[in-house]
C-alpha cells in the first residue's frame, strides 16, 4: 500500500514501536504492542508490513527521511555554503534517530542480511539524494551519480561510527563527519584541477581532420 492513509498509519505504527524495539527488536510482537496501543487492530497492522522487518527498516529510515526534510525546509539554507547545509543535513537526520539509537543499530541489522542488500542500498540511495536536493544540487550530469555516491559512503561512515560514539553531544560524530567532507572536497577540488588541465592538452583527434 503506498496511499498517503496508509503511510501515515504506518508512520504512526512506527513511533509507536520505537519504544518497544531495544527490548522485542523490529519484530511482529513489537508491531502488534503498538497497534493496541494507537487503536489499530492487528490484522490491519500486519497487512500495512507485508515483509515484516525489512518493512519495519525500511519505513523507519523513511519517517526519519521525512522528518529530516521538513525540518531542513524550515531553516534558512540560503546563508550557508552548500557543504554546510550537506554536514546539517546528515547532523539533523541523527539528531532525529539519536533518542532511538539502538532501533536504528537493530534495523542496521535487519538491512545488512544478504538478501535485504537491494533495499539497504535503495534506502542508503533515497537518504543521501534527499539530501543533496535539500542542499541545493541540481547537477543533471555525470556529478549527479558521484555526489550522491561520495555521500553516500561519508553517511554510511558516519551513521556506523555515530553508533558506537559515547562522546558529549556526539561531539566526535560531528568532527568525523566533517573530516570526511573536507577530505571529499580535497579530493573534488584535485579531479577538477586534474581535468581542466586534461581538458588544456592538444587532442591528438584533431590531427585526423582532413584540412580544408
Amino acid at each position: 500500500m503506498k496511499s498517503p492513509l496508509a503511510e501515515s498509519q504506518r508512520d504512526a505504527l512506527i513511533e509507536a514501536m520505537l519504544p518497544d524495539v531495544p527490548f522485542d527488536g523490529w519484530s511482529r510482537a513489537a508491531l502488534r504492542a503498538a497497534a493496541r496501543r494507537i487503536g489499530v487492530s492487528a490484522a490491519e497492522a500486519l497487512a500495512l508490513f507485508p515483509d515484516g522487518p525489512a518493512d519495519f527498516a525500511a519505513c523507519f529510515s523513511r519517517w526519519a527521511d521525512r522528518r529530516m526534510l521538513d525540518r531542513l525546509e524550515s531553516l534558512p539554507l540560503d546563508q550557508l555554503r552548500v557543504p554546510e547545509r550537506v554536514a546539517l543535513a546528515v547532523n539533523i537526520r541523527l539528531e532525529i534517530v539519536e533518542p532511538w539509537r539502538e532501533a536504528v543499530r537493530r534495523a542496521l541489522t535487519i538491512l545488512s542480511l544478504p538478501h535485504n542488500a537491494l533495499l539497504a542500498m535503495r534506502l542508503l540511495y533515497e537518504t543521501v539524494d534527499g539530501i543533496w536536493y535539500a542542499a541545493g544540487d541540481s547537477a543533471t550530469d555525470f556529478s549527479f551519480y558521484t555526489k550522491r555516491a561520495t555521500l553516500a559512503g561519508i553517511y554510511a561512515a558516519t551513521m556506523l561510527y555515530w553508533l558506537e560514539d559515547r562522546s558529549p553531544g556526539f561531539a566526535d560524530t560531528r568532527a568525523f563527519l566533517d573530516r570526511r567532507l573536507a577530505e571529499a572536497a580535497r579530493i573534488g577540488q584535485a579531479r577538477r584541477r586534474f581535468q581542466t588541465a586534461l581538458d588544456r592538452l592538444p587532442n591528438p583527434l584533431r590531427l585526423l581532420r582532413p584540412t580544408p
